[in-house]
C-alpha cells in the first residue's frame, strides 16, 4: 500500500524542507507514492539519505561512546589495581620498618650488654688483682717479721673500698641498663 498525498500537504511537506531543513523520517518514506512526481521522488530520495547519515552518525557516536566507556573501565581497574598494589607496598614496608627498629633495639642492647660484661670483668679483674696483692704483701710482712700493723689498716681499708667500688659499679651499670631499658620502651611506644 502506497500512501499519496494530497497537493497541499506535498507542498506544505516541500515548503517546510526549503524554509526549516525538516523533513520526513522513518519507515513511512518507503510507503510514499512518488510516482508521476519528480519533485516529491528527489525529497523522498534525499529524506532517505539524510536519516542513513544521521543513522550513521548516531551509529558512529554510540560507538565511540561506547569505545570510551570501555577505556574508562579499563582505567577505573587499572587504578584500583595499583591502588591495591600500593596499600600492600606500605603494610609491607611498615612490617618492614617494626622490624627494623625491633632489630636495632636487639642489637643496641646486646651492645650494651656486651659492653657492660666487658666493664664487669674488667672492675672484677683490678678488684681481684688489689686484692691479691694486697694480700700478697700483707702475707709477705707476716712472714718475714715486719711492721704488720700499717699494713694490716691498709689491707682492711683497701679491701672496704674495693668492695665498695665493686657494689657501686655494678649498681651504676645496673642503673644504666635498666635507665636505657625504659628509654628504649618509651621510644617504641612513640613510633
Amino acid at each position: 500500500m502506497k500512501i499519496k498525498f494530497c497537493k497541499e500537504t506535498r507542498d506544505a511537506l516541500l515548503e517546510l524542507k526549503k524554509t526549516k531543513r525538516v523533513n520526513i523520517e522513518g519507515n513511512i518514506l518507503k510507503l510514499i507514492d512518488v510516482s508521476e512526481d519528480p519533485e516529491m521522488e528527489k525529497y523522498v530520495k534525499e529524506s532517505i539519505k539524510n536519516q542513513k547519515d544521521l543513522q550513521r552518525k548516531r551509529l558512529d557516536i554510540t560507538k565511540q561512546v561506547q569505545e570510551q566507556n570501555k577505556e574508562l573501565t579499563e582505567t577505573k581497574l587499572e587504578i584500583e589495581r595499583i591502588n591495591e598494589e600500593l596499600r600492600e607496598a606500605l603494610v609491607s614496608s611498615e612490617e618492614s620498618k617494626q622490624t627494623a627498629l625491633h632489630d636495632l633495639d636487639v642489637l643496641q642492647k646486646r651492645t650494651q650488654f656486651e659492653l657492660i660484661s666487658v666493664i664487669v670483668k674488667i672492675s672484677l679483674a683490678i678488684i681481684i688483682g688489689v686484692g691479691i696483692c694486697t694480700t700478697l704483701l700483707y702475707i709477705f710482712s707476716m712472714t718475714t717479721g715486719k711492721d704488720t700493723q700499717l699494713i694490716g689498716n691498709t689491707w682492711s681499708n683497701m679491701f672496704g673500698i674495693l668492695l665498695t667500688n665493686a657494689f657501686s659499679i655494678i649498681g651504676t651499670i645496673m642503673g644504666v641498663k635498666y635507665a636505657s631499658g625504659n628509654s628504649g620502651t618509651k621510644s617504641n611506644q612513640d613510633t
